[in-house]
């Protein structure tokens, strides 16, 4: 019989642990929580301080059951639950559950499972820390008392199924001010002239700058022919060379949050799926020998510090496979100050078990995900990179024009990883001819062109998340679940990855704007996140924080329930008849947006979605025209308009002109420049600016 009880939150980590702490342990999962506040209602006494009630989780009652009957044959029962809030407030409900005394040394804690990291954690218990404990309630019993009284508001003034929440509420907010943004936005009109030049049997581009005196905006083609008349000839001096030596920094390890943003810009993956892929990684994958191990720390965390024996190991590893001169000799990367620095940074657990030695072992998604975490944290100890710049000014009567080049002169980290961007820009070589001032170069061509500025992007996934951390609203653990409610409550959806508000999103949008102000107010929610943070660190009373928001709130609920008035979403007509009953067919807003119904509803069920046409007849039956649809996964595709009699389906969109090369179906293809016209059939393409 074991000696010890060891209570963990997944089987994946229990059978892990449990080889690694030998026969007197026995290892047992939670499966998560097993106590919380009953969904079927608040749960929270105002009247009493704020007094949760916790029952049970419906379905965890016969694991609760089998972890008693465990404890009372064990000697000693150890809690080691995530290393963060949620797994202390884990802990504390086994312990409350289970009898623990809460004061003794029960708690363990980790930040990879390794068998060293698994063995010195044992060797160092400690009590439940009650300031993590309250942090994690207070959270809790917040979001319960927002949650609980604005939703009821919304099911009864607008449909059923709604919910709103501090969080997700102000990323609604970002979604929608941004959407306002764009339909509130003019264009500007502005030119630039491009000249391409020779030296030396050697072409380069450069940019109009302005004269000699300043930098010059051309806002019209009166501008332009005005710059284009004062030059003369095709002969440029060259009046000044500058060349300067940039040091450019590797990025830190990841966060939760960078981890998230770089994993939907490389690996075009969704917040929810980077988190359940980081999941499986630090828990424990079957690695040869080793067995079941842990390949990540922990990955709910916003601090970029790593341990001195990792740097260590890494810094090995560089001078054995790259060289010495490839080792950082910088500082660390300062903290940022909202950072809680509780863990280390995402990071491999060992840097000698590298993406390629791993391929053979993990799925696709998983090797991909892990290759990123470990290419990060090496080039983050590896030595900066050095450019060499180039920048010539080019004169031509008034008219300066400015050329810049850059050439990688040592790698450094770039050698390994180079961190993506969100419009996917890449750094390369651009190698201008040698010039010294007094040269003449010759211009093979002037071209002026005309520009309009454009609309701020629409938030993607990854740019939505890094949003609201620069804004301090909300934490690690909450942008995944966050981006994904705000979906499936309907009041966004994706389209080409980026967010765009729905008719039902802008409508509760709307009421919690006039009746809990508050709520969407972004200092006033990063305040509470900050004044949360404070209970954590022992410095206030998590009460005193609930009772200073409620008493405002809850008198703002109460207006709302007198003043909100019902929402009637009114069904638009279409303008046909249903193909099934002859009755007229209406407009209805669904979780997804606006579909097609029978007026004849619940007597006749049928729907169609509404139906988008691009002006392209169908390549293979001729008689249909092609239409935009979406995938289960709401991902667009097109088909023809005939299915099921005509099968043809492209994920990518059909132009209305054949291919000039072999009259086939020519597609815009999405590409990294942007679109890049396609034709289906043979190798015939076309860039498209």
């Amino acid at each position: 019989m074991a000696d010890f009880l060891v209570i963990v939150e997944s089987p994946a980590k229990a059978k892990t642990i449990e080889r690694y702490l030998g026969k007197k342990y026995k290892v047992r999962a939670s499966l998560g929580h097993l106590r919380d506040l009953p969904r079927s209602q608040m749960g929270v006494d105002v009247e009493n301080n704020y007094e949760p009630r916790y029952i049970t989780i419906r379905g965890k009652g016969p694991i609760l059951q089998d972890l008693k009957k465990e404890a009372k044959k064990a000697k000693k029962v150890f809690l080691a639950a995530d290393p963060d809030r949620e797994g202390e407030a884990i802990a504390w409900h086994l312990a409350t559950a289970l009898g623990i005394d809460q004061t003794s040394d029960c708690r363990v804690v980790f930040n990879e499972i390794t068998k060293d990291a698994i063995k010195e954690s044992f060797k160092h218990p400690r009590k439940i820390d009650m300031d993590l404990v309250d942090a994690q309630q207070a959270r809790r019993i917040l979001d319960r008392l927002v949650g609980y009284s604005i939703s009821p508001l919304l099911w009864k003034k607008v449909k059923k199924g709604l919910s709103a929440g501090r969080v997700q509420s102000v990323a609604l907010r970002l979604v929608i001010d941004r959407e306002n943004e764009i339909k509130s936005f003019e264009p500007e009109e502005y030119w630039s002239i491009t000249g391409e030049f020779e030296k030396a049997k050697k072409k380069f581009e450069a940019q109009f700058y302005g004269n000699t005196k300043e930098k010059v905006k051309l806002h019209n083609e009166a501008d332009v022919k005005a710059v284009m008349a004062s030059m003369s000839g095709k002969d440029f001096t060259v009046n000044r060379v500058v060349k300067k030596e940039r040091k450019r920094n590797p990025s830190p390890s990841f966060t939760t949050s960078s981890l998230q943003q770089e994993a939907a810009r490389k690996l075009n993956f969704r917040a929810k799926k980077t988190m359940m892929l980081a999941q499986q990684l630090y828990e424990g994958i079957s690695v040869g020998k080793e067995g079941i191990t842990g390949l990540i720390t922990y990955m709910r965390t916003d601090s970029t510090r790593i341990s001195d024996t990792a740097k260590k190991d890494t810094m090995d590893f560089i001078v054995e496979n790259y060289g010495e001169e490839y080792v950082t000799q910088k500082a660390p990367a300062k903290q940022s100050a909202k950072s809680q620095d509780a863990h280390e940074a995402v990071r491999p657990t060992s840097v000698m078990r590298t993406p390629e030695s791993m391929k053979s072992i993990l799925s696709r998604d998983l090797h991909r995900l892990y290759k990123l975490i470990w290419d990060r944290f090496v080039a983050s100890q590896m030595s900066s990179a050095v450019l060499d710049t180039v920048m010539a000014e080019l004169q031509n009567g008034d008219a300066v024009f400015r050329a810049n080049g850059s050439q990688v002169k040592f790698a450094g980290f770039m050698k390994l990883y180079i961190e993506g961007t969100d419009d996917q820009k890449e750094e390369k070589d651009n190698i201008l001819p040698e010039m010294v001032e007094g040269d003449i170069v010759k211009a093979v061509d002037v071209l002026p062109n005309q520009h309009f500025t454009q609309p701020p992007p629409r938030f993607t996934e990854a740019r939505l998340v890094r949003a609201l951390e620069e804004l301090g609203i909300g934490r690690p653990s909450t942008y995944a679940p966050t981006l994904d409610t705000i979906q499936k409550r309907g009041y966004a959806t994706l389209d080409a990855k980026r967010f765009i508000p729905t008719e039902l999103g802008e409508i509760v949008h709307q009421l919690v704007l006039e009746f809990f102000p508050d709520i969407l107010n972004i200092e006033f929610t990063a305040k509470m996140e900050h004044d949360l943070d404070t209970v954590e660190d022992g410095e206030i009373e998590w009460r005193t924080i609930i009772d200073a928001f409620y008493k405002k709130f809850e008198k703002n609920v109460e207006v709302a329930e007198n003043e909100m008035e019902k929402v009637q979403i009114k069904d638009e007509p279409v303008g046909e008849d249903c193909e099934l009953c002859g009755s007229p067919m209406v407009y209805k807003l669904g979780r997804y947006g606006k579909f097609m119904a029978c007026s004849n509803f619940p007597e006749c069920r049928n729907t169609k979605a509404i139906v988008k046409h691009i002006g392209v007849t169908c390549p293979t039956c001729k008689e249909g025209e092609i239409v935009e649809r979406k995938s289960k996964k709401r991902r667009i595709f097109y088909g023809c308009e005939r299915y099921p009699e005509c099968e043809f389906v492209s994920w990518d969109k059909p132009i209305e002109r054949p291919c000039p090369k072999c009259d086939k179906l020519l597609v815009e293809k999405k590409v990294k420049k942007g679109v890049q016209i396609n034709c289906t059939n043979c190798d015939y393409k076309e860039e498209v600016q």
